[in-house]
Parts: structure tokens; C-alpha cells; sequence
């Protein structure tokens, strides 16, 4: 973890911030993926746009701390460091490795957290459960910097519980100094040549995801017969499969230890910042497409500084910061506008890779998981059973 940064927070020295991080200590990331216009296929109906708030006003909190839950290796540490500074806010930070885990830990009773960060799917399951605080956009005056692309989602239609925090996709990654022939689909990593040289992410809704893909069926079916084809399919895999991991899949790859996975793209643009060779390619059959959100629990003790928390993250500077560190795409066109402007090298390089700013046509086939209802029993079960090689 970097050292940590001490500094009195105006937007001049946030900015400053922002430019050390970006032309020196900190590699400068492929940005966060994608440009504006790269068209979000997964987008349901258009529900009638939520309105941006009213000019910035500076949020008055009486809170002294923050409980924040999220993924590992996620929120950079700058930010968390900046907004203390600024309100005068501890910012505790717990982390969890999937969606499942989230849900499961809230639904068991935890309390006391003010910000998650769950993805699509996992929003539309909290708020039918009554899980999630509705947000009132005229408290979050900076979402008017995220793209009008990725506003108004079909999981939650007029942001009534979430604003976006990155997006991204999942595909391949590749070492090309090691394998000596293309790579094009995801059925191509059940070639013998990968055998116990794979990673893959620990997480059902892609794994499974991506057999029902293969074998031409929907991502998100909830029929028996599917799941158990899918199933068999992954049996298959399990011979390459030499570890599964969701917090830091490209540690695998740059040590060596396999030549070749499925991952996150924030994790395949990393591996190639520090090895070039290690490609992240966009499959034939349509990659993984998501989105994570920023939103705030039923009755969080903290909600001054939650709301807070949230404008403070949409901001052009703090942005930019998330996707220096943890480069999957970033959803604020103020952000990549800004990095276009500050720091020209980083936007190029930004824009130029696959696993941050994805081409069009790809996000076109691109597969979205949605809520499954009851079937995510039965998704449980399979899942269990394709670890436990039954």
C-alpha cells in the first residue's frame, strides 16, 4: 500500500494530488475504462432520467465516522485519506470478495454500515428486499458528472438507490510469451495446453455464467437442465483450473503460476502495466459486462456522511484517483475529461487498451447478469458442486 499522503483538502490540492499520483508514484493506470461513446447494451427501458441535483453545496455532517464495506483492493486509500481531512470523518473500511458474501453478511445481521458498494444485480435484490436507503439526488449534486450513458440502469431505474462507482467486464487474460497460439474465446481455455494454468474468478454468476455462454445458452438461466449442462461443462474445465480467486486474480499471472485466466479488467490492465505480455482479449462469445454502485443500507447511523461520501467520490479529482489505482472504467465523463486535459499520456493510454475502454461492438455482445430470483438456490447448489468436483 502506498505511503499515505498528507494534505488540507481544497479542489487546488486535490488536483495536485491527482497529477503526482498520475505522472509518478503511482504507474499510471489504463484508465478505467470507457469513453462516452462506447453505447452501455445492457440498459433496460429507459425509465424518465433522474434529475441532477442543483449547484454544489457544501454538505453540513455532524458524523465523526463512516463505516464503509466493500470489495478488496478497491477504494483507494488517498481518497479515504482526503475525505477525512476534508469533513473530519473516520472512514472505517471492511471488505468482502463477492456480491454473495455482501448480502449474506447484511442478511445475518450485520449492522452498522453506512456505504456499500454492491454490483447490478445485487442492487435489484436488496431494494426488493427492502435492504437499501433510498438516495436523494439533491444531496449528491456531483452526480451530474456521470455519464448520461450510464445513468437510469434498468437495475435501478432512476437511481433511486445507487449511484455508479466503476464498471467493467469480465474476460481473458492472457500470457502471450507463453501461449503460443490465439486466443479468441472463452471455449478455447478448455485446451489441454492450459492444464492447472488457469485462474479464474471465484464467483458463480461468471463462472457458471460463462459455461451457459459456451454452450449457447442464456448467462442467467434458472433452467435445471441448463445449470446441469453447465455444470458438466465446468467439470471439464476443472483439470486447468489451478486457483480460484476474486480479490487479486492477476497475482497469479505475474508470478507465473498460470499463463492464463478469466478476470476482472481492472486486474488484466494491471498485469499488463507490469507485464506487457500478459494481453486481456475480449471473447468471440460475448464477455462478462458490470457495473458497481455505490449505495447506503437501510438506516445507516452515519447518513450525513454517507451522502457526503457519495458526492465526495463523483467529484473530477477523486475520480480520477479511483482509476490511477484500481483502473476498471470509470463511468464520470467530468473525470476523463479532466485526465484528457491533466494528464494526456494516462487518457491515451486509457483509451487505448481493451480491458479499459472496451470498443463498442464488444459491449454490444456483452452478457449482464441479472437477479434470478428463487433459481439462485439451485445456482448455489451447482456451484458447490463444481468446486467440490461432484
Amino acid at each position: 500500500m502506498r505511503t499515505l499522503v498528507q494534505f488540507s483538502v481544497t479542489a487546488t490540492i486535490a488536483l495536485s494530488l491527482l497529477l503526482a499520483g498520475c505522472a509518478g508514484g503511482a504507474t499510471p493506470a489504463p484508465a478505467p475504462t470507457q469513453a462516452p461513446q462506447a453505447t452501455q447494451a445492457p440498459q433496460a427501458t429507459q425509465a424518465p432520467q433522474p434529475t441532477s441535483a442543483p449547484a454544489a453545496v457544501e454538505p453540513q455532517i455532524t458524523s465523526k465516522e463512516l463505516n464503509l464495506y466493500g470489495w478488496s483492493e478497491y477504494v483507494p486509500q488517498d481518497l479515504l485519506d482526503a475525505f477525512t481531512a476534508e469533513y473530519g470523518v473516520k472512514v472505517n473500511y471492511d471488505a468482502y470478495s463477492s456480491n454473495e458474501e455482501l448480502l449474506a453478511k447484511l442478511q445475518a445481521g450485520a449492522s452498522g454500515y453506512d456505504v456499500i458498494i454492491p454490483s447490478d444485480y445485487m442492487i435489484s435484490v436488496m431494494s426488493k428486499l427492502d435492504m437499501l436507503e433510498p438516495i436523494d439526488l439533491n444531496n449528491i449534486p456531483n452526480f451530474k458528472n456521470i455519464d448520461e450513458q450510464l445513468r437510469n440502469p434498468a437495475f435501478d431505474p432512476g437511481n433511486r438507490y445507487s449511484v455508479p462507482y466503476q464498471w467493467g467486464t469480465v474476460a481473458i487474460a492472457v500470457n502471450t510469451e507463453k501461449v503460443d497460439k490465439p486466443i479468441t474465446r472463452f471455449a478455447d481455455l478448455w485446451d489441454p495446453m492450459f492444464k492447472n494454468n488457469l485462474v479464474v474468478l471465484d464467483d458463480e454468476r461468471e463462472i457458471i455464467g460463462m459455461a451457459l455462454v459456451v454452450l449457447g445458452y442464456d448467462k442467467n438461466s434458472t433452467d435445471p437442465a441448463q445449470l446441469e449442462a453447465a455444470k458438466q461443462k465446468l467439470l471439464e474445465l476443472t483439470p486447468n483450473i489451478k486457483l480460484y480467486d476474486s480479490d487479486s486474480p492477476k497475482t497469479a499471472l505475474l508470478s507465473g503460476e498460470v499463463i492464463a485466466g478469466v478476470v476482472w479488467n481492472g486486474e488484466g490492465a494491471l498485469a499488463h502495466q507490469e507485464n506487457p505480455a500478459i494481453d486481456y482479449i475480449l471473447p468471440e462469445e460475448g464477455c462478462g459486462v458490470w457495473y458497481d454502485n455505490l449505495a447506503i443500507p437501510k438506516d445507516p447511523p452515519h447518513k450525513d456522511a454517507a451522502e457526503a461520501f457519495l458526492n465526495w467520490v463523483l467529484t473530477p479529482e477523486m475520480s480520477i484517483l479511483i482509476t490511477r489505482d484500481f483502473p476498471y472504467s470509470n463511468p464520470n465523463k467530468a473525470a476523463l475529461e479532466l485526465m484528457s486535459k491533466e494528464n494526456p499520456d494516462a487518457y491515451q493510454t486509457y483509451m487505448g487498451f481493451a480491458a479499459t475502454n472496451p470498443p463498442a461492438d464488444a459491449i454490444e455482445k456483452c452478457h449482464l447478469i441479472v437477479d434470478v430470483g428463487e433459481a439462485m438456490t439451485l445456482w448455489d447448489k451447482t456451484w458447490t458442486e463444481i468446486k467440490g468436483g461432484q
